[in-house]
Formats: C-alpha cells, structure tokens, sequence
C-alpha cells in the first residue's frame, strides 16, 4: 500500500525532503510514497503549490488527514531550539511520523533509529548509532560507531562526529564541523560551521572555530 505524506514546512530543506520521496519510488521502482501535501502556517501559501504539490493549511490542521504519515522539515539556525514547539501544533502521536531516508545513504543495520527523521544522500550511520526522533541529518554527514544524536537536533551537511559522542536534544551542528570522539554537546547548543570541537560543550551554548571556543550562551 502507498503511504501518503505530508511534508511540515515550504523551506528548502521541505522541498529537499519531496525530492527525496521521489528519489526512494524511482529507486524501487514502484511508488512506495505519495507526497499529498504541504502545512505551512504562512496563511498566504495556503492553497498555492509548492514543488507541484499543494500547500493544504496550518500546521494544525495535521489532524484533518487521519490516513496519511508526516515528516518534518522545519528547522534552521535561527528556529533550532523552537523544533519541539513547532512539531507539537500538529497534534499528531509519534507513530504518525514517518523515516525518509534517501536510498544512497549508509545506514547499519546495527543503528536504532527512532520515528520523523530525515536522512539525506551520502550520509553514513555506523554501527551502534542510537537516533532519537525528528533528526535531520544533511547530505556528506559521517555519524560514527556508538555516537547518540537526541530528538530534534539539525546535522547540516558535511558534519563529521566522531565515535562514542552524545549529542543533546535540540542542538545545531553546522557545515562541515568536526567533533571528537566521546565528547558531550549538550542540550540547545549550536556548533558553527567548520568548528572542530575537541572538549565537551555546555547545554545552551554557541561554540565556534578551530578549535572550537564559547562564543555565548544560547538565548
């Protein structure tokens, strides 16, 4: 059976996240997926297409479409923290949610993987990777052996963690930043891009540069 999904958000990552959906049905060679629709709480997108598919209404409408699956592509540097808080107008259980994970990824079998998270092209998971729920890990991201990603943190692309790290629930790990193996970032913390983290990183910090220093707490 087609599963229908409908994509939270008309930002990039949003029409990435279609792309992928189309990339998953072409690689199998039948249509696992159909991409209904659109939620937006931008009133003016309500009714106008993005990608060829319909913005349908509010976040909060989720609830209309009792029959289809969800994912989540909300989520920047500028609204990481806020992930949690936009999720939950939907009203929607967890089990609603659904995994899309791009058919040249690298996932082990050995990795737990949560629901509601996007996995984009190029990216390897390696064994023992615990992924909480409504991850989105960019293309070119290495996610190495025992490292634990908490629910809705933002990897943008490039990123490369090391074995044995934990990161917290709702953090931000910019382009092409490095992390050492068995370090901590904690909760809402935001790593800048091309950083190389070498030491454990607070909750509600910015740590940016090579290496990696506190820039200011997380407002």
């Amino acid at each position: 059976m087609v599963k229908q999904i409908i994509i939270l958000g008309t930002g990039g990552n949003c029409i990435d996240i279609l792309d992928t959906i189309n990339d998953i049905n072409a690689t199998l060679k039948m249509k696992k997926y159909e991409c209904v629709g659109f939620l937006d709480d931008n009133k003016d997108k309500w009714g106008n297409k993005f990608g060829g598919i319909k913005v349908l209404g509010s976040l909060k409408s989720a609830v209309e479409y009792p029959t289809s699956y969800f994912v989540n592509g909300i989520g920047s540097s500028q609204n990481y923290t806020k992930k949690e808080f936009i999720i939950s107008k939907t009203g929607l259980t967890l089990e609603r949610f659904e995994n899309i994970i791009h058919p040249i990824a690298s996932v082990s079998e050995m990795a737990k993987i949560g629901y509601g998270n996007v996995i984009f092209q190029n990216v390897t998971i390696t064994s023992n990777v615990k992924i909480g729920h409504h991850i989105i890990i960019l293309p070119n991201t290495v996610v190495s052996h025992d490292d634990s990603i908490g629910d809705y943190t933002c990897i943008a692309g490039g990123a490369c963690i090391s074995g044995g790290v934990t990161i917290g629930k709702s953090c931000y790990l910019g382009t092409n930043c490095t992390i050492k193996e068995n370090l901590k970032i904690g909760d809402y913390s935001m790593i800048g891009m091309g950083s190389v983290v070498l030491n454990n990183v607070p909750k509600n910090s910015v740590y940016v540069g090579n290496p990696a220093r506190f820039l200011k707490k997380q407002s």
